[in-house]
């Protein structure tokens, strides 16, 4: 053996080493079975026990594992071809064939060097014949026992696939033995045939030159591969799409294969199985990437051409049908013309003499008599040719062709018929005279016939192309979907292939290319690096000649990229072009040229121009000195006074400025000098005038122009609140003096209910809109700005005075004797975080007493913006509500005592206002409220669930993000009201569905998140009156329950939901209970907990919904259950269940003899119950009166009313006991005053 040294270490001398001396011996033994050792014996036959004393050595030797090793090569080939002499020499296939066999079953090491051995036995030794006996062995064995063990399984597939690459013609030979192995349990054994075949596709029955025999196997593998895309394992159909990407790449997949398996490919892409959905990618673009039709795959363009080609054909085909006239027998004309003829025949031979003709044919030749007989007979002269015929037959008697005679039985008129007969037919076939005319004639007709041949080709190979093309568009939208499944392998493929389709010319593949932007943000490294990849090979890679050229198709193609982009892609892009900027690849050329266009030195259009300031913005991300370097650039020529005709330019400027602002931040720890300019530079002039001068204009750019000036200001200026105050003081009076002109100075701006012209609500939207962006921006001035420089100052002053404690060595002692608590404290850090927080709570004071403070500049504004919010009637321009909605939100954020006297009219607005841009705006600065005041956002926390169910699907996308965000950062209380976000799972939008299956992905992972919640979304879900019908609610069972995935949460959910249906009180929610369990994956002790619970359920079993969901949790046991205990127990449970249905049935059949089963009062309860729940639904609250309000009542209230009606035959879930916030009315003497911490435990987390 290889390990025999250590056993005998000792005993051997350290010159001997067996592992150097066994390769000589076993060349010694070949030589030995190369002799003639016939002679040995008689008989001339070798004994059987000579030839296994042998090759017995070298199976030894091969059972180890380390023979695989390189080192051991030499050792294996001699033992190889040692073996190899034994078959040729000495009949050694029988015993090869099972030794191989059983090593192959038992030593998953041995299946590459039998592999490599049988190679060497053909090449060398001739021995064909060893695969085939090897191939018959594996091919007797019973799948079933195949399937039970494990190793052999895998050794035998290992063994087909790999001799199946080695020598494919020959396992091709003997492939018909293995065919029944595909329908066996072991998917390693399938996998190994298709293998196989797939290998004998690509190297033998390849080609356009293959016999019909050949042509039929290759047909009938490629039917078998097909067949196996759709396997009950998701391995085999993952191999056989792998397969059919190497058969695409090599281009062995015949023409009019293509279809079929491209339509395959495209139904594989919603698998269960992600490594199935993965290859199946794969295969798409590797269809993509050598298919035969076009490098340009757009739809358009091939249907375009189609269309023409199709109108060719067409002409061509009429044509054809046209110039091909139908060629009609000779024998058809004559039966045609015969009753005519044979008439005409009587006529002349009553009537007329014989040997009328005769004297004009007495110098004629037979032959030219013959054919002017026919030609009379084709131009229908019946009578002058039976008359010439008749003297014909006297002057040219005996001679050809007049020389037949009259039969016995036949009279003159049969004999004129029959002589006329022959003349016709054989003067209608072409003579030699007429080959030539007959020849040109066919080939004028062979020629358009083979343009029509070609015509119909090429029809067909665009029709082929556009149904290529279709599949791919939908290929296309199933795969940008797949962009965001948690599979990090799904979504990089995915990302492959989009750029695979964006070489091909197709328009919608743009589409794709920017929906894989967000992903630059995963937190998965793969996928981050994927996508840098991708737009790195896409743009960074332009094709041209000289540098200059190159870095246009760069910005040519970012700038389409930017076309009708969101603000979210446009930043997405950002990071990505940053990212480029930091690792200088991005080349300095196509930063010039955007600097020239910016600058107008090359001639470009508006767009163009604001394109390029977008793009250098972006690469000042990563790049800052780019602008840095150029500010006077950016202000001279984009804030110049021609800023109020282009103010999208100007925003983009303004972004472009703020990342110098950006680059300048201190690191964490660092007490970096912050960056800011004077307020006399000329940007802020600049600014200040381009807001001035568009402030009273129709502009709709101005306002956002204005936020992100405002921006940048507070970002860059010393004392940035004099700047914007000067500002909003300019903005102030001119709006004074506008709305004072036609009814005089003085008046105040909201004040004439009569005349409110669009002028003046233009004024008060931008005055508004302003005050807001100032309100805002001084609050993160006060919180980043303010509080990040008394942080510094602090740390500055603390490391001066504890460099003047090293120098002072006196004061260090007199520190240690007499101020050891206060050391202590400043070892501990307790003296920065007290004056952390003295700061934090100065910042805090300001907020709250003086920003608002009636001395202030804002305080101004507050009373216009609450009468435009409280008076929609008055002020019902649909801008002009929006901008007083937003900037309360923004007042509302700076001091908590404001946004909870305001919190009634927040809400008001945000349910009952008929404009969907107000309650998409509130509803945004709630998200930010909840953040900053947790607990004054408390109780209104069923009104943000409510706008789930807007009617508009801008604001229900809005409340999607903005819940997403708050619930995720724990900013809100998981209540209930969390099967709100549930419902979006079956939205119409696709985009809100995508939304809301992302935030139960994302909060899945937050320990058993999804599992707590699933019970109460069951109750709420399954209620009359949520208003989710049966499908749509297994539709969100079935992605809810796709997150359960550990045993112990099954478990408990079994045991919960078999409870529920003691309570549960219509028979749609004992149907949706039962399908519940359905979803689950059962196992034993899940099983168990089903049993324990059996009375829960028994006496629904009656309904033939729920007997059905309980016999389909049966049917997925069985086919899982391997254990003979726990057949039993299925087959115990299946009994019960068939007992109590029947006995169900049963009663049910009885019911009706029993007059006094009074069962209707029940259902009339219920929907008592129904309806009163459904009065109290907050979700309707925007469907009431006008002058309803809204409070909170306190929660104590909501367990008085839960005791009360405890008598009422209703269902009682954990999350009733907080319905009572639902019936909020909001009145202004009844706004809670007292609100409960965020940080609250409910009564249902602490049982």
């Amino acid at each position: 053996g290889l390990d025999s040294k250590k056993k005998n270490k000792k005993s051997q001398g350290p010159s001997f080493l067996w592992e150097e001396e066994r390769r000589s011996v076993l060349l010694l033994l070949t030589q030995l079975l190369q002799l003639d050792l016939h002679r040995l014996w008689t008989g001339s036959v070798v004994e059987e026990e000579f030839v296994s004393l042998m090759t017995g050595c070298c199976y030894h030797i091969l059972e180890n594992p380390s023979i695989c090793n390189q080192k051991h090569r030499p050792t294996r080939e001699a033992a190889i071809h040692l073996l190899g002499v034994a078959l040729r020499r000495y009949s050694h296939m029988l015993s090869a064939t099972l030794r191989i066999t059983q090593m192959l079953q038992h030593y998953e090491h041995v299946a590459p060097v039998f592999v490599e051995a049988v190679s060497v036995w053909i090449k060398e030794y001739g021995m064909k014949s060893i695969v085939g006996e090897l191939l018959r062995e594996i091919g007797q064995k019973c799948p079933q026992e195949v399937a039970r063990d494990a190793s052999g399984a895998k050794g035998y597939a290992t063994f087909l696939t790999e001799l199946a690459e080695q020598t494919p013609a020959i396992v091709l030979a003997n492939m018909s033995v293995l065919l029944h192995h595909l329908d066996g349990e072991s998917y390693g054994m399938r996998n190994a045939i298709l293998a196989a075949m797939a290998e004998a596709l690509l190297q033998v029955l390849n080609g356009e030159q293959l016999e019909d025999a050949a042509r039929s196997t290759r047909d009938q593998f490629l039917d078998t591969l097909q067949a196996h895309t759709c396997d009950v394992n998701g391995f085999v159909r993952s191999r056989v799409l792998q397969l059919f990407t190497r058969i695409v790449q090599q281009k062995a997949l015949p023409l009019t294969r293509f279809q079929a398996v491209v339509s395959l490919a495209v139904s594989r892409l919603q698998d269960k199985s992600v490594t199935v959905a993965k290859n199946a990618i794969q295969l798409l673009a590797a269809f993509i990437s050598n298919n035969p039709f076009s490098c340009k795959l757009s739809c358009a363009d091939i249907t375009e051409l189609l269309q023409k080609e199709r109108q060719t054909l067409q002409e061509l085909r009429d044509k054809h049908r046209t110039a091909a006239a139908v060629a009609i027998p000779p024998e058809e004309e004559w039966e045609a013309m015969q009753p005519e003829l044979q008439a005409t025949v009587k006529s002349c031979l009553s009537s007329q003499p014989q040997g009328e003709e005769a004297g004009d044919l007495e110098a004629g030749d037979p032959a030219r008599v013959s054919e002017t007989i026919v030609q009379l007979l084709r131009k229908s002269s019946y009578k002058d040719a039976v008359l010439l015929a008749q003297g014909a037959l006297q002057l040219f008697q005996g001679a050809e062709p007049f020389s037949c005679s009259r039969t016995e039985d036949e009279d003159e008129e049969d004999f004129l018929l029959r002589l006329l007969r022959t003349f016709f037919i054989a003067g209608s076939q072409p003579g030699e005279g007429a080959e030539n005319t007959g020849g040109e004639e066919r080939g004028a007709e062979e020629q358009p016939s083979s343009e029509l041949v070609k015509q119909e080709m090429l029809v067909q190979y665009l029709q082929d192309a556009y149904n290529f093309s279709v599949k791919v568009m939908e290929a296309m939208s199933l795969v940008s979907r797949m962009m965001y499944e948690s599979s990090v392998s799904v979504v990089q493929e995915a990302i492959e292939f989009f750029v695979t389709v964006s070489k091909f010319g197709i328009p919608q593949a743009v589409l794709g290319v920017r929906r894989m932007l967000p992903l630059i943000w995963s937190k998965e490294p793969g996928i981050r690096e994927a996508v840098l990849n991708a737009y790195r090979r896409l743009y960074l890679n332009p094709s041209g000649g000289s540098e200059r050229a190159r870095a246009h198709s760069l910005v040519q193609s970012l700038s389409l990229l930017m076309v009708d982009a969101s603000l979210a892609t446009i930043q997405c892009l950002g990071e990505i072009i940053s990212e480029f900027m930091q690792k200088e690849e991005i080349k300095p050329a196509v930063v010039q040229l955007l600097w020239e266009q910016f600058t107008e030195k090359s001639q470009c259009s508006a767009l163009e121009r604001q394109v390029a300031v977008m793009l250098l913005g972006m690469m000042a991300g990563g790049k800052p000195e780019i602008v840095g370097s150029n500010l006077d650039v950016l202000i001279k020529m984009g804030l110049d006074e021609r800023a109020h005709e282009n103010y999208r330019l100007a925003q983009g400027v303004c972004d472009a400025i703020a990342k110098i602002g950006s680059s300048q931040k201190p690191a964490l720890g660092k007490s970096g000098t912050p960056f800011r300019l004077p307020q006399s530079h000329l940007l802020f002039e600049h600014l200040s005038e381009a807001i001035s001068v568009g402030f009273a204009g129709a502009s709709p750019h101005w306002v956002p122009f204005t936020e992100t000036a405002v921006a940048l200001i507070y970002q860059l200026a010393e004392g940035p609140e004099e700047i914007c105050a000067r500002v909003l003081q300019r903005c102030s009076q001119r709006a004074l003096e506008k709305l004072g002109e036609p009814k005089g100075a003085g008046a105040e701006p909201g004040s004439s209910p009569t005349d409110s012209s669009s002028v003046d609500t233009l004024l008060l939207t931008h005055l508004v809109s302003l005050a807001g962006d100032v309100a805002l921006q001084q609050l993160v001035h006060l919180e980043l700005a303010v509080s990040t420089e008394l942080r510094r100052r602090r740390i500055l002053g603390e490391e001066s005075e504890a460099k003047d404690r090293t120098n002072s060595s006196a004061k260090k002692q007199q520190a240690k004797s007499t101020g050891n608590e206060t050391t202590m404290e400043m070892e501990l850090g307790l003296t920065g975080a007290s004056a952390e927080d003295t700061e934090a709570e100065l910042i805090r004071n300001i907020c709250e007493t003086e920003l608002l403070d009636s001395k202030q500049l804002l305080s101004a504004f507050v009373p216009l913006v609450l009468k435009i919010c409280n008076n929609p009637g008055h002020y019902s321009d649909p801008a002009l509500s929006a901008a007083a909605a937003l900037a309360l939100g923004k007042f509302c954020m700076i001091s908590a005592e404001f946004c909870e006297a305001h919190l009634r009219l927040f809400f008001t607005m945000m349910e009952k206002s008929t404009l969907s841009s107000v309650r998409a705006n509130l509803m945004i600065a709630a998200g930010d409220l909840a953040i900053r005041f947790p607990n004054q956002l408390e109780p209104w926390t069923p009104h943000l669930y409510a706008r789930l169910r807007d009617p508009c699907q801008h604001v229900r996308r809005t409340a999607a993000l903005v819940m997403t965000h708050l619930i995720l950062k724990d900013m809100v209380k998981v209540k209930g009201q969390v099967s709100e976000m549930a419902a979006l799972l079956i939205d119409p939008e696709e985009e809100i569905v995508a939304l809301a299956r992302n935030f139960f992905t994302e909060l899945s992972s937050k320990d058993n998140a999804v599992y707590n919640l699933l019970p109460d979304i069951i109750s709420r879900l399954s209620d009359p009156d949520s208003g989710i019908d049966e499908q749509p609610f297994r539709t969100i069972m079935r992605q809810l329950f796709s997150y359960i995935t550990k045993d112990k949460q099954t478990e408990s959910l079994v045991e919960k939901l078999c409870q529920r249906f003691r309570t549960a009180r219509t028979e749609r929610q004992h149907h949706d209970l039962a399908f519940c369990l359905t979803l689950l994956p059962l196992t034993d002790r899940g099983l168990r907990k089903m049993q324990d619970n059996f009375d829960c359920f028994g006496d629904k079993l009656q309904d033939v919904a729920v007997y059905s969901c309980f016999q389909a949790v049966l049917g997925r046991l069985r086919r899982f259950c391997t254990k003979p205990e726990m057949k039993t127990l299925v087959e115990e449970f299946e009994q019960k269940l068939q007992k109590c249905h029947k006995r169900g049935l049963d009663s049910l059949a009885e019911t009706p003899k029993s007059p006094e089963c009074n069962s209707r009062p029940a259902p009339q309860t219920a929907k008592k119950t129904a309806t009163s729940s459904r009065r109290q639904r907050p979700l309707r609250a925007a469907n009431r009166e006008l002058d309803s309000s809204l409070i909170t009542p306190e929660p104590r209230v909501s367990r008085a009313r839960r005791k009360t009606s405890r008598q009422k035959i209703s269902v009682v879930f954990s999350s009733d006991e907080e319905n009572s916030l639902e019936e909020a009315q909001l009145m202004a003497e009844e706004t809670p005053t007292k609100t409960t911490p965020i940080s609250r435990a409910s009564a249902r987390r602490a049982r």
